[in-house]
């Protein structure tokens, strides 16, 4: 069974939110599904 989402609001600079919707589309992801990847790698390698 996949984990429930919860909706969240966060404030991104418009450049950044531009790039992740190039990497995201590039991936085939839409812009949601590419942050939750990135953050995803991010903690992994950071822990």
């Amino acid at each position: 069974m996949k984990p429930l989402k919860e909706k969240v609001s966060i404030t991104l600079d418009d450049d950044v939110i531009k790039k992740i919707k190039e990497l995201a589309e590039e991936d085939d992801r839409n812009f949601s599904q590419y942050i939750n990847l990135v953050l995803r790698e991010w903690i992994k390698n950071h822990q």
